[in-house]
């Protein structure tokens, strides 16, 4: 029996192989075969990798017999399955509505090459088990987003880029600082061999933060969240859905393994409420933000910004238990389960918000009244998931938050619940101000005049929406792989900061 394990490398070479196809070979028909071909294959072999996580034996493929730290290995866990299928469904829905949405664009040839480039990024960061090959993954991301957001050429998507790149650039500088220091320090840089290379040497501490702050930066984390707005709302829709859904979370999730698995002996006990610090602020200061902005796509950017604020709340609860206990497995999966029901979300309300440009030529708010006459579906888009963005009932949304909120009660941090029912307040607020504006009378002067007709983006968008929906139906099963393999911790109390294995997979 073949080791699903063994499909990972083809993750990332089916990326970069499409890449350079859809580069050479640059007509219409031919890049859609290249493209329908390569994800058919990473649909196939995400999904072989999420059935047989159980099975899978050995916790890392070496590539080409060269075993860590002279050689590449790449690794799975109950996180990055579930992270790998997200990222192989999404990407294919962005595909095929990228298709219609660059339909008569002339630039097109142009955008398949980099798209490709990014989604092995992507893949590459969830696969990797070293330090260097995560900051390599991050370059492939970061190179190949900035050049999608400058894609039409305009003058603000340029500058946004230009933004986004220095950001981008700082980032991995304090990044790579870090590593060196790893490096430096223990001779290694395998997240499976530093754990086991702990000592009381300071230089990893002062490593971990250097890798926290180019981190979070790329996160995109308030007050470190001024490139993101203009960034995402200059790029195309597809373009800013995988910003949203998938690249900000890749230095989340980074920022995870650091402080819960690699270097937790390391980690500051008053990082842990620090980072939840940022976490609350981000989600009052983006909703903020969100609720007074006048267009579209900037609306949804900060919702991105005060939505990523919930996931940086893990830290601070996690580091409330003492001992291994289920209540750190509910931390765990709903974090993870809010970055499910997030993407979907926020993909369904970027790709809607783009069939509107397409119809309207802009995404102006106080000229989208009446919304719901000429877009009913892209309006009903925006409902359905902004009631995900907002936690309620039956949507994965409110699935999580339900969770997070649980455990803020559990462990008696009154201020994170208060932060997490205002922020639920916030978002309601700025998804009904749209909903208001849509189903408003339009006035006299308003132009609807709509220029493009392109109904298959809509429904895409819906079935994202509906996506967010479903995963708050039999949310129990939903949530079984997440808390797979058996999870194993040692967590680090408001006391002492003993070993972390993080997700129960390093063990």
């Amino acid at each position: 029996m073949i080791n699903a394990l063994s499909f990972l490398p083809f993750l990332i070479f089916v990326p970069i192989i499409a890449s350079l196809l859809c580069f050479w070979f640059k007509h219409n028909r031919s890049v859609i075969l290249i493209s329908v071909v390569c994800h058919s294959l990473l649909l196939v072999v995400s999904v072989c990798i999420f059935i047989d996580q159980a099975n899978i034996t050995q916790q890392v493929y070496v590539l080409a017999s060269w075993a860590p730290p002279l050689g590449i290995g790449l690794s799975v866990n109950s996180a990055t399955v579930v992270l790998v299928l997200l990222t192989s469904v999404l990407t294919f829905f962005y595909s095929v509505y990228s298709f219609i949405y660059f339909k008569d664009n002339p630039k097109q040839p142009l955008f398949w090459p980099i798209w490709w480039f990014l989604i092995a990024g992507i893949f590459a960061l969830f696969a990797s088990n070293d330090a260097f090959n995560v900051y390599v993954a991050l370059e492939m991301i970061g190179l190949s987003a900035v050049a999608l957001v400058a894609f039409d050429g305009s003058i603000n998507a340029l500058k946004a880029a230009l933004r986004y790149l220095f950001v981008g650039l700082v980032g991995s500088l304090f990044y790579l600082m870090g590593v060196a220091i790893l490096y430096r320090t223990y001779g290694t840089l395998d997240f499976n061999q530093l754990p086991t290379l702990v000592d009381a040497n300071p230089a990893a501490t002062l490593a971990l933060l250097f890798i926290t702050s180019g981190l979070i930066l790329k996160t995109a984390i308030a007050p470190l969240h001024f490139w993101l707005p203009d960034a995402h709302g200059s790029a195309p829709a597809p373009v800013s859905a995988m910003l949203s859904a998938l690249v900000v979370k890749c230095s989340f999730y980074l920022i995870a393994v650091y402080w819960l698995q690699v270097l937790p002996e390391h980690a500051p006990k008053a990082g842990y409420y620090f980072l939840g610090l940022l976490g609350a602020v981000s989600i009052l200061w983006g909703s903020w933000r969100a609720f007074k902005v006048e267009r579209l796509k900037h609306l949804i950017a900060y919702s991105t910004v005060a939505q990523l604020g919930y996931l940086f709340l893990l830290f601070p609860l996690a580091v409330q238990h003492t001992e291994t206990t289920a209540l750190y497995g509910s931390t765990f999966t709903a974090s993870m389960y809010l970055i499910l029901a997030h993407a979907f979300a926020k993909s369904a309300l970027f790709l809607a918000a783009g069939d509107i440009i397409h119809q309207y030529g802009h995404d102006n708010l106080s000229k989208l009244s009446g919304l719901v006459k000429t877009s009913a579906v892209s309006t009903f888009t925006f409902a359905i998931a902004g009631a995900s963005l907002i936690g309620l009932p039956p949507s994965g949304g409110f699935i999580a938050k339900w969770l997070l909120l649980s455990e803020a009660i559990e462990t008696q941090m009154w201020l994170l619940v208060c932060v997490i029912l205002l922020g639920g307040l916030m978002a309601s607020a700025y998804i009904f101000k749209v909903l208001n504006i849509a189903f408003s009378t339009p006035s006299q002067h308003a132009n609807h005049q709509v220029t493009h007709k392109q109904s298959a983006m809509a429904w895409m968008a819906l079935v994202l929406a509906c996506c967010a929906i479903a995963l708050g139906f039999n949310a129990q099963s939903i949530m079984a792989p997440l808390m797979a393999p058996p999870v194993v911790v040692d967590l680090p109390s408001v006391h002492s900061m003993p070993s972390v294995h993080f997700m129960g997979v390093f063990v």
